[in-house]
């Protein structure tokens, strides 16, 4: 992108970043403190969810479908939260697991499993090095998207590929290229709807592609980490096909490990999460899970149910949810229109749900623009993050996470952002006629 800042003459220039420079001078006087680093719901959000914490009291039945809640058992979860499961995952609930607080840690364990023990008979991911004269296992990572996931398989010295995401999801031509060729790549990472960060949603074509594109490794995984699935800002929120029909109709029902967890519908760290997957690879991560646990919080799973008993009651709890969300999210529109429009210096995304918008400035200003907002008293996620390894390979992406600061701090922040966006942009234009 060119921005206003390279059209300018020399004179011109110096005077903008004079401007600049002063306009900053006075920010930092002010002595900010505002954090956009990470998507937490706000203190209002959570409180929606209190109601829920007097479910549960001494003279409480604790039975669910004939299951005691309040004893050992029931490794799967209580029958009520496996078919509130299936309602969010789209399988039947005999094809889930409810399990703890954290869909992040049923991940990892599931990465894991296919890392120790193998998959559908398949040898551990681990061995592949030793039997491939030293060829790496591989992971696919569309990017921008979730550091976290890409902290799973680096931590297991899985290789992390970016792959370029686009407004319908992973670019497929490069992903089944890739995949048809190299037998050690052994998954893809996909937040499907409303991904994190760019909000966009998985197209019907891209979906069918996914389940359906021939691999070199036959033990091929896709993790699908359905985070968002219910969180629209808008009563017509993205549509996403269902992966378990898709992958089904293309043979390939095996090939999906799909997760959601209640964390931003609930409690943070205190909700519910789930998995689900084919018959047998549920089978197989149940073996593998049981190993180390006898059973989860049923008593957890229980207020979760008994709060929010079906999907219809989840989409209704979540429209109190985007009462909260949708004045933040059109609060980054409006104020990144305001202060950016007609200057080149950016790009961002628009989405419709989820929790984040996706950033980006000219090439190489990333890293010098969040350094900028820090001084100026405004945390942002490090710059880098939405890529394997914190490397953007053009510094230019910036995940913006509106939804923990009040409509107020977050305008000034996005204030803050837009004026280091332009004195970043400017410098960047003065370095290249040096």
């Amino acid at each position: 992108m060119q921005t206003m800042y390279q059209t300018m003459n020399d004179v011109e220039l110096a005077a903008a970043i004079d401007d600049l420079e002063a306009r900053v001078a006075e920010v930092k006087a002010r002595e900010l403190k505002l954090d956009m680093a990470r998507g937490k719901p706000s203190p209002e959000q959570v409180a929606i969810s209190r109601p829920m914490l007097d479910l549960l009291s001494a003279d409480s039945d604790l039975t669910d479908g004939g299951v005691d809640c309040s004893n050992y058992g029931c490794f799967e979860g209580i029958p009520s939260a496996r078919a509130l499961a299936g309602e969010f995952l789209g399988v039947d609930p005999s094809q889930t697991l409810v399990l703890g607080s954290s869909s992040l840690l049923i991940e990892h364990d599931s990465v894991a499993m296919c890392w120790l023990k193998g998959t559908c008979g398949h040898a551990p991911w681990s061995e592949f090095s030793a039997a491939h004269d030293g060829a790496r296992v591989k992971f696919l990572c569309p990017a921008p998207g979730y550091d976290r996931h890409f902290g799973i398989t680096e931590d297991l010295g899985i290789e992390n590929v970016p792959v370029r995401m686009t407004e319908n999801g992973p670019d497929m031509d490069e992903v089944e290229r890739l995949v048809a060729a190299d037998e050690g790549i052994k998954g893809i990472w996909c937040v499907p709807k409303y991904s994190n960060p760019t909000g966009d949603t998985y197209s019907d074509e891209t979906v069918r592609r996914l389940t359906s594109m021939k691999t070199a490794a036959p033990d091929f995984r896709i993790f699908w980490d359905n985070a968002y699935c219910v969180h629209d800002l808008y009563d017509e929120g993205d549509e996403l096909l269902n992966v378990f029909d898709a992958a089904r109709e293309a043979g390939n029902e095996d090939r999906v490990i799909a997760f959601a967890s209640t964390s931003k519908i609930t409690f943070p760290g205190a909700g519910v999460g789930f998995v689900a997957a084919s018959p047998v690879v549920i089978k197989e991560i149940a073996h593998h899970l049981q190993a180390g646990l006898i059973s989860a919080d049923k008593l957890n799973q229980l207020r979760h149910v008994r709060f929010l008993p079906d999907l219809d009651a989840v989409r209704a709890h979540m429209r109190r949810h985007a009462e909260f969300m949708r004045p933040r999210f059109e609060c980054v529109d409006a104020k990144l229109h305001e202060g950016l429009d007609g200057t080149g210096c950016a790009t961002w995304t628009h989405p419709r749900g989820g929790y984040f918008v996706s950033f980006d400035g000219p090439e190489g200003s990333a890293k010098r623009v969040g350094a900028l907002c820090r001084e100026m008293g405004v945390t942002l996620t490090p710059a880098g993050a939405t890529w394997p390894y914190g490397e953007d390979p053009h510094d230019t992406n910036i995940r913006i996470a509106p939804s923990y600061p009040s409509v107020e701090d977050l305008s000034s922040a996005l204030e803050v952002l837009v004026l280091a966006v332009k004195l970043v942009s400017a410098q960047l234009a003065l370095e290249e006629r040096a």
